[in-house]
């Protein structure tokens, strides 16, 4: 089967906010609260346009695909690219969202003393069952605010490799404007800096 090219529009109302706080915080406030402990290492948070978000629970089947995708990326990665899981990205807006996977320039010794932002990146991929809707639309728009020209959704309840690409407009407004959707059966290109550097089945991240 081959892949189906859709168009996204203009994301709805944030479907983070029944998880998010009631005030909204700056990066420096948000670091401040992980400096102090107010925060711990681990604990299921991230910011999102300023809201501290609860992130939600996941099953099987999504740790299933972050442990094959871990392997598999990791094998195709060129030099001068790296693979973080599960690390925050600083972004504009008020934003540290923590991807399931960054693809990003340099190696583990680059970002010992900063995250990487949107300049370093070269493809953001979130793994999600119930985090889909937060995922598609939320986080879809703040990453295409932000030029990151790769995202994918890895919807496992689906069993669907969603690939987004050319983002567009700012704000509340950003969106990618393509969207291929990979099925069972398919594999889909990785592909960094415009060059493709690997394919991967999906049958073995969600099959």
């Amino acid at each position: 089967m081959s892949p189906t090219p859709t168009t996204t529009g203009a994301p709805p109302k944030r479907h983070y906010l029944a998880q998010s706080s009631f005030r909204k915080f700056t990066l420096d406030e948000y670091h401040k609260m992980i400096e102090t402990g107010v925060l711990t290492s681990g604990e299921p948070y991230e910011l999102l346009e300023g809201n501290l978000v609860h992130k939600l629970s996941s099953g099987i089947p999504h740790d299933k695909a972050i442990q094959a995708l871990t392997k598999r990326l990791v094998r195709l990665l060129p030099t001068g690219w790296d693979v973080r899981a599960q690390c925050a990205v600083t972004l504009a807006g008020g934003s540290e969202p923590e991807p399931d996977f960054a693809l990003v320039r340099g190696d583990e010794s680059t970002y010992a003393n900063r995250h990487p932002g949107p300049a370093d990146t070269g493809l953001l991929i979130e793994v999600s069952d119930t985090s889909l809707s937060i995922d598609r639309h939320d986080k879809g728009s703040i990453y295409a605010a932000n030029g990151i020209p790769i995202y994918w959704v890895v919807n496992v309840v689906d069993k669907v490799i969603e690939v987004y690409t050319q983002p567009t407009g700012t704000g509340d407004s950003a969106a990618y404007s393509k969207r291929d959707d990979f099925a069972l059966g398919t594999s889909v290109p990785a592909v960094l800096d415009g060059n493709t550097i690997g394919t991967i089945p999906v049958a073995d991240v969600v099959g």
